[in-house]
This record gives C-alpha cells, sequence and structure tokens, in this order.
C-alpha cells in the first residue's frame, strides 16, 4: 500500500458508510466498515511515505470535516425559555393568566415573581458553569506536530486531514487516530480507550488479530490518548467522528439524559395538582349550580381554590436550595452544568468504579513484617513495590 491510498482510504469508507444509511444498514454496519477498515491499515505493511506529497487539504477537510467534536449550542434565549418547560412552572403561569382575567392581581404579581425568581436563579447558575467548562476547553488548544507538503509546522489538531503526518513524543495527546510508520520505546497509555492502567508498547510492524479487537492493534495510535514514553511518528487515518474516540462521543450524544428523581417527583406533583385542582373546581360548580348560585361567581371561587393550591413558593425553596449546593460543589472545585444533578449525588447509593487509579494508585507498600518467630515490626515510610 502507498500513501494515496491511506489517504483516500477515509474518503472510500465515507461514500460507503452514505450508501449504507440510504440501504438502512445502520450504525452498526457502519461501525463494522471502520473496524475491517483499521484491520486492514493494521496487517499491511508501513507504506513507503514520501515527505514531499501534496495534499489537496480544503478538499480532504470539505470531506471530512474538521477534526473536533461540535456540542450542541443552544441560543441563550432558547435556553432560558427551556426553563419554562416544568410542569409547575407551567400551572404557575396558567393561575398567573387566570388572576389577571378574573383581576386578582396581587396574585397575579406574586406568581409571576415567583416564576422570575426560579427561572433566572437556575438559568444564571447554569450559563455561569457552561462558561467555566468552555473557559476550561479553551485554555490550552490541542497542538499538532505535523508533516505538511514537505513542511514541518505546529497546527491545532482541529486542522489535521487524514494523510498527514504527525509526529507524537512524551506528554503529548494523540489527535487523531494514526497508523504508526515510525516510532522509538513507544508507551501510549489506552486507558481512556480501553481503560486498562497499565500503558500500550507500540510498534510499526504489521499486526493482524483472529479476534478482530481494535484495542489489540499495537501500530496504531487512537485519538485522546496520552504517550507515556518514546516518540513516534505515523499517518493520519482517521479524523473527528470517523475515530473511534468519535464513535464513543456519537454514542454517548445519542444517548438522552434520564430525568433526576427530584424532576421526577416535581412532575408527578404538577400532575397532581393538576387533576385534583381541576376535580375540586369541577364539584364545587356542580354543587354551586345545584343550588342555584350564578355560574359567574362559582367559575370565580373555583379559580381562586385552584389558584391557591399551587404552591408558588415551592419552585423557589427547590431552585435556591439546588443552587447553593451548586455554589458549595463549586467551592469544592467542581463544576455542576445542571442544577438537579446535586440532588443526584444525594440519590446514590451504589458506587461502581475502576479500583486501579481511581480509589488506588496500584502501588502495593508494606506497612507490616512477620519474622518466622512471630515477631512483628511495623514498617514507616514512603515507597512501593
Amino acid at each position: 500500500e502507498d500513501v494515496k491510498e491511506i489517504k483516500e482510504n477515509g474518503k472510500v469508507e465515507k461514500k460507503k458508510k452514505k450508501k449504507k444509511k440510504r440501504n438502512g444498514e445502520g450504525e452498526e454496519g457502519e461501525a463494522m466498515a471502520v473496524r475491517e477498515q483499521y484491520l486492514g491499515l493494521a496487517a499491511a505493511p508501513a507504506p513507503e511515505f514520501d515527505l514531499e506529497a501534496e495534499l489537496d487539504v480544503e478538499e480532504l477537510r470539505q470531506e471530512h470535516g474538521w477534526n473536533e467534536f461540535e456540542e450542541d449550542s443552544t441560543n441563550i434565549i432558547c435556553q432560558l425559555l427551556g426553563s419554562f418547560k416544568d410542569p409547575l412552572i407551567l400551572m404557575l403561569l396558567a393561575s398567573a393568566a387566570i388572576s389577571v382575567a378574573t383581576k386578582q392581581y396581587d396574585d397575579a404579581i406574586s406568581i409571576f415573581v415567583a416564576v422570575v425568581i426560579v427561572t433566572l436563579v437556575g438559568f444564571i447558575q447554569e450559563y455561569r458553569s457552561e462558561k467555566s467548562l468552555d473557559a476550561l476547553n479553551n485554555l490550552v488548544p490541542p497542538i499538532a506536530h505535523c508533516l505538511r507538503n514537505g513542511v514541518t509546522q505546529d497546527i491545532l489538531a482541529r486542522e489535521l486531514v487524514p494523510g498527514d503526518i504527525v509526529e507524537i513524543g512524551l506528554g503529548d495527546r494523540v489527535p487523531a487516530d494514526i497508523r504508526i510508520l515510525q516510532c522509538t520505546g513507544l508507551e501510549i497509555d489506552e486507558s481512556s480507550f480501553t481503560g486498562e492502567t497499565v500503558p500500550r508498547s507500540k510498534q510499526c510492524q504489521p499486526v493482524s488479530t483472529n479476534k478482530g479487537e481494535l484495542n489489540e492493534l499495537t501500530n496504531i495510535a487512537f485519538m485522546g490518548t496520552l504517550v507515556c514514553n518514546g516518540r513516534g511518528k505515523g499517518i493520519v487515518i482517521g479524523t473527528g467522528y470517523n475515530t473511534q474516540f468519535g464513535e464513543i462521543f456519537a454514542l454517548m450524544e445519542s444517548e438522552e439524559a434520564p430525568k433526576t428523581p427530584l424532576q421526577r417527583n416535581m412532575d408527578k406533583l404538577g400532575k397532581h395538582l393538576s387533576i385534583i385542582s381541576f376535580i375540586i373546581i369541577g364539584i364545587i360548580v356542580l354543587v354551586g349550580f345545584c343550588m342555584g348560585q350564578p355560574i359567574q361567581d362559582l367559575l370565580t371561587i373555583g379559580v381562586s381554590l385552584a389558584v391557591a393550591a399551587i404552591p408558588e413558593g415551592l419552585p423557589i425553596v427547590v431552585t435556591v436550595t439546588l443552587a447553593l449546593g451548586v455554589i458549595r460543589m463549586s467551592r469544592k472545585q467542581a463544576i455542576v452544568r445542571k442544577l438537579p444533578s446535586v440532588e443526584t449525588l444525594g440519590c446514590v447509593t451504589v458506587l461502581c468504579v475502576d479500583k486501579t487509579g481511581t480509589l488506588t494508585k496500584n502501588e502495593m507498600t508494606v506497612s507490616e513484617v512477620t519474622s518466622a518467630s512471630g515477631v512483628t515490626y511495623k514498617v514507616t515510610g514512603t515507597g512501593y513495590f
């Protein structure tokens, strides 16, 4: 194989993906096609690449897109209006409208103030969290050491295209999926990809596996992994959503975040209050009508009772309490994007984690020694096997 085949491989693969989407094979067929592509590249000899080869960067970028992942960016106005989707907030707005219609302006103003407080507190806190995350993401823009069109240059990782030659060294994040062409003592931490804490040794020789597992391909460096030792050089074979990390990102995007226990309980409370209010109004109007009372007076009484049944202070109490929780978390250097997530932490009963590297450091330290005669010695100090 030569460089041209590798450069065009992603383009051909993308055309196949489009065809499969039209045929309705879906994501599973796409994943299999990408897997076959990577297995083929890993089993092929390291190509004799031409450092002076010309790349049509604009055409490749138009074909494959930028080497980045697009997050859903919601307009500020849409984000603010999204705060009014809560059933209890909708009930408060409806009761405020009814109060205005019945000329009960005091009730309407108090309810409206409660809604404004709830929406603004939640919106401002979540907006600040989003901005903090954006600041962290932009703090150190990822740079790639790239050889393109015979010129070695440092470019933003998002500008990489298939066919670029990338150099990686100690401490670098692999900017894209690359087929390693040259390496010296290269070891890469793939824990973010495979979960294994031990760095994986890499090579540039052809690799074939009967299992078809991509994490067994020792001559491919995957996007997002960390170089722990050595140096290497390789050709980009996948960028953006066409990488293995991109597949994981796409799966995470497709999953809808479930509602928290607090949100479910608040929704249930709102529905129950609505049902009970309508039943009470119906009973009062029916009884009053049977007793010969004026319809207008009956409707006024029923609406007043319905408005009084809605706890306009409850959303304020809940929102302020969650906001205080977010502020306390921020003091512990933790950013919470959504207010209800704070309550979810308190509902955790079982925590499933990878022990090594998370709860432990993979360091075995001697703390006590017992001799053959039964004498026990305490060992102090630092160090581990």
